[in-house]
């Protein structure tokens, strides 16, 4: 499910950054941020499914981590494993099963074990502020600012996130502000600080405009 587009955020975008606004045309004339992307079988009140998938994801290309997305959810009947299964499950065959780095089956793992002993309390991220819900978050092995900001941003649908770690925000920054390197989080945020309170919209263009929003 793609991420609803605040009313009033585009057109803020175009008038706040005139480079900002190349790239929104460019997206838009080529299909807009909808055309491809979302969070295909996950659901909104599923928060577990979506740091599962995000943790999948991770440092991989958004083509290769929805292959390795599906190939898990078509082993589990087309759906995200919930923390038994994932618990219930030989690590060494489910890294082969779905091509899966050891680390990562130690991350989905540790993630599941702080669900099922309640430390990690998913039911509440929904009232959290930003910044709460990173620090939930990243108390996780394997779940890092990254992992959080996409938390956030796809599946709580928050409109003013700012993925500093994310390197195809970096990539398109460098690209549309013509920077002679990629830029780092100050940066980022003084680029990106007209963009507020839509910061979360700005990435997704920013994101397509390189065709790579996260899967």
């Amino acid at each position: 499910m793609a991420a609803a587009i605040p009313k009033g955020s585009v057109e803020h975008l175009r008038g706040s950054d005139p480079v900002l606004r190349g790239v929104i045309d460019a997206v838009e004339a080529d299909g807009g941020i909808g055309a491809r992307g979302g969070r295909r079988g996950i659901k909104r009140d599923d928060h577990y499914g979506a740091l599962v998938r995000s943790i999948v994801g991770q440092q991989l290309s958004a083509k290769v981590a929805a292959v390795m997305n599906q190939r898990m959810f078509d082993r589990f009947g087309g759906r995200p494993p919930t923390p038994e299964e994932v618990l219930a499950e030989d690590p060494e065959e489910f890294r082969a099963a779905i091509g899966l780095s050891n680390m990562k089956v130690a991350f989905l793992r540790s993630l599941a074990e702080h669900v099922i002993d309640g430390s990690l309390e998913l039911d509440r991220m929904g009232k959290l502020s930003d910044e709460d819900v990173i620090a939930e978050l990243v108390q996780v092995k394997g779940i890092g600012e990254w992992t959080a900001h996409m938390f956030l941003l796809f599946h709580l649908q928050r409109p003013d996130v700012l993925a500093v770690g994310d390197l195809g925000i970096r990539s398109a920054m460098r690209t549309a502000y013509d920077l002679e390197e990629l830029p780092g989080p100050t940066d980022m945020e003084r680029i990106a600080e007209p963009w507020r309170p839509y910061r979360s919209v700005a990435c997704r263009f920013l994101w397509r405009s390189l065709d790579n929003t996260p899967a």
